[in-house]
């Protein structure tokens, strides 16, 4: 996903604000704030540092198999993801016109899908959005805003089947990161933007 951000007028003038540090929040690199726990109803819940296998979430400069092929789809997403192009998706993508399904349809489309971008994950994204909602399941069963959350997380993936356009990977999957403006280090592999 990408987020699209107008270019701002020459000659205005960028307010600093001040970030005040609160016990309870997680500053991320981008400075971002996050909250520790989460909560409901019902219960708190603690956000996970690590996935099912014992690993940290997207750690992007991890040695693995497929470091090298994620690092190569952000090198051809950075130089291929323009503003223009943004645009011009959003323009076309937001006609809303290109087939209507189920979502079970369409959650079975993304069976030959592998998410490129993930150093995490080389398995199609069905089993993902299955894996993913039955982990929310377990975890918080009380709470079916989530499963069903956790099951639909990934479904703009069915832009990459035909029906729906055949997009590039690069178009379609990856980190979030602003365009029309100055790059942060923050953004995934940003030591590849040209």
């Amino acid at each position: 996903m990408t987020i699209l951000i107008d270019q701002p007028e020459f000659g205005s003038q960028v307010e600093e604000k001040k970030v005040s540090f609160n016990a309870n929040e997680l500053i991320l690199d981008g400075g971002f704030m996050v909250p520790k726990t989460l909560s409901s109803q019902d219960e708190i819940f603690e956000v996970p540092d690590i996935n099912a296998f014992g690993q940290s979430f997207r750690d992007y400069n991890a040695q693995s198999e497929r470091q090298k092929s994620v690092e190569e789809f952000y090198r051809v997403q950075h130089i291929n993801q323009t503003y223009d192009y943004v645009k011009k998706m959003r323009e076309e993508y937001g006609k809303l016109n290109k087939i209507e399904m189920s979502i079970w349809d369409c959650c079975e489309l993304l069976n030959d899908v592998v998410d490129d971008s993930d150093p995490d994950l080389d398995e199609p994204q069905i089993e993902h959005l299955l894996q993913t909602a039955e982990a929310i399941r377990k975890d918080y069963p009380n709470e079916d805003w989530l499963h069903l959350t956790g099951l639909i997380h990934d479904l703009g993936k069915v832009l990459l089947h035909p029906s729906f356009g055949g997009l590039p990977q690069w178009a379609v999957v990856g980190d979030t990161f602003p365009l029309g403006c100055a790059f942060d280090e923050s953004i995934v592999h940003h030591k590849v933007y040209y």
